[in-house]
């Protein structure tokens, strides 16, 4: 068969290397998902660029882009690196040392960034010399295929245009299955053992139905339903079997405490709400729940708090880190080391199979999941991962309200019109919503049931709408009789503040 290797060669170059790359990341995630799933590549990668990123572009991705952030930063790591791929086929077609200084420089980065993650094991850096061994083998057998001037005599090399097809499209398919199978093996990670929880000391009584009002959130949130905010490009998978929880630093008693032995613990049941520091006014990272577990006040009265220590700093199975006040670990507010939610064992996504919970405070100072060590220290000694960001070191949860229903450029009928949402003033309770319309007077909203001073309570107020276009706006009046302040925050360093409004064209 004629060969083909004077039409469009650079393309065949640029094809190959994208291939190869392609295969190479492939090759690296399935054996990741054999060994340490956060060590693929491309994963890997992306956590380091997550740490590196400066704290107003990380605000930037949450707020636009939400639960997209990861999956957006992973394929644009992918992008780049197969562009950077289809360069080196070009380049290395002309000069054959391109060939094998480029995918060694990709995979010298991927290396360098598994093994700089905390939770890094022994074998971290393996994907990713796999990644490179496959990309340079299928580099040099595709441009081989392709046609690639030879170095020594400038005369050309080519296959058939038929193998350089059969190459490409057998590359492909591995590359697909190698992909599905890392997917496969690293997910299956991450479903949690089958558990049976134990009962509470004391059951709480089950909550009563919420509002009845179309649009408005749950007031129970579903926990497939429930937002995830956190820096871990891949869920991790903790086996109970060798979890343990182990408590150290500035205490006279340090233990470590496994899953069976944390059972025997007395179990509380408490109403939450859990809020993301990185919450805009009228935001989705909110959510309440019932959560199952143990106080973490009987964990450091076990252990002896010595005097001084006025931070836990928790760490997470990946490394992350978090700081807690000791006094809010050990008053009467109950901080949790969370084993259930909603009456069922923690989902993967939200720290299975133990996190904390501290009432009252934002996630990133209260909320570790897949915990696996409490460490007493102080804020003078130790600063916590987004402490270090120049987050607040201490983020207690301010007091606000959200518009659900009507949505912001909504067109209502004019006549009766629902407005309704949620408010929330944690440690302090609620005492009433209000609403105005088009900066007129406060009116009195209807507020839902009262689960504790933990937990939002929905609200709804009957609106007699006009038509043409109106602002709406809410706040909650606390149990002290203070109202939400209007002056507006954005989340960075502590929480936003600000009246949520909606504007409205009624017809």
């Amino acid at each position: 068969m004629p060969t083909d290797s004077t039409t469009r060669p650079w393309l065949r170059a640029g094809t190959a290397g994208l291939m190869a790359v392609l295969s190479g990341l492939a090759a690296g995630h399935l054996v990741a998902g054999l060994i340490a799933p956060d060590a693929s590549p491309a994963l890997a990668v992306g956590s380091r660029l997550i740490d590196l990123t400066p704290t107003p572009v990380k605000e930037w991705a949450v707020a636009t882009l939400g639960t997209w952030d990861k999956p957006v930063l992973i394929g644009g790591v992918v992008a780049i690196t197969l562009a950077l791929g289809a360069a080196v086929g070009i380049l290395a077609r002309r000069f054959g040392w391109i060939g094998w200084a480029g995918p060694t420089v990709l995979t010298v980065v991927a290396a360098v960034a598994a093994i700089g993650s905390p939770s890094a094991g022994q074998f971290a850096a393996v994907p990713a010399f796999v990644t490179g061994a496959v990309g340079i083998l299928v580099l040099r057998w595709l441009l081989r295929a392709a046609g690639r001037p030879a170095e020594e005599t400038g005369a050309v090399h080519a296959l058939p245009r038929r193998a350089f097809l059969t190459g490409t499209a057998v590359t492909g398919a591995g590359s697909v299955i190698a992909l599905l199978g890392g997917q496969f093996l690293s997910t299956g990670r991450r479903v949690p053992t089958s558990v049976t929880l134990p009962p509470p000391v004391q059951p709480l009584a089950p909550l009563p139905s919420g509002l009845e009002v179309p649009e408005i959130a749950p007031w129970v949130t579903p926990n497939a339903d429930f937002y995830r905010v956190d820096i871990s490009l891949i869920v991790p998978g903790v086996d109970v079997d060798g979890w343990k929880l182990s408590i150290d630093g500035m205490v006279d008693r340090p233990f470590s405490i496994g899953w069976d032995e944390l059972l025997t613990m007395p179990m509380i049941e408490k109403d939450i709400t859990l809020n993301c520091v990185s919450n805009e006014v009228g935001g989705p990272y909110i959510g309440g729940a019932r959560w199952l577990g143990v106080r973490v006040k009987d964990l450091l009265a076990r252990a002896g708090v010595q005097p001084g220590a006025d931070q836990v700093l928790s760490r997470s199975v990946d490394g992350f880190t978090v700081s807690t006040p000791v006094q809010a670990l050990t008053d009467d507010r109950d901080a949790l080391i969370a084993i259930g939610m909603n009456g069922k064992p923690l989902p993967a996504e939200h720290g299975f199979p133990a996190r904390m919970i501290t009432p009252g405070l934002y996630g990133y100072v209260g909320a570790t999941k897949w915990v696996t060590q409490l460490t007493l220290t102080t804020y003078a000694r130790d600063q916590a991962y987004w402490t270090q960001r120049g987050w607040a070191e201490r983020g207690p949860v301010k007091p606000s309200s959200r518009i659900d229903t009507p949505r912001s450029f909504a067109r209502p009928k004019a006549g009766q019109v629902m407005i309704a949402g949620e408010a929330w003033a944690q440690r302090i309770g609620v005492t009433k919503v209000q609403v105005r319309v088009d900066g007129g007077p406060w009116q009195d909203a209807e507020t839902g049931p009262d689960a504790g001073i933990d937990y939002w309570r929905q609200w709804k107020y009957t609106w007699k709408a006009t038509s043409g276009q109106h602002t709406l706006e809410s706040r909650v009046i606390d149990n002290t009789r203070t109202s939400q302040t209007e002056v507006r925050a954005a989340p960075f360093p502590d929480g936003s503040s600000g009246l949520h409004s909606v504007v409205v064209t009624v017809d």
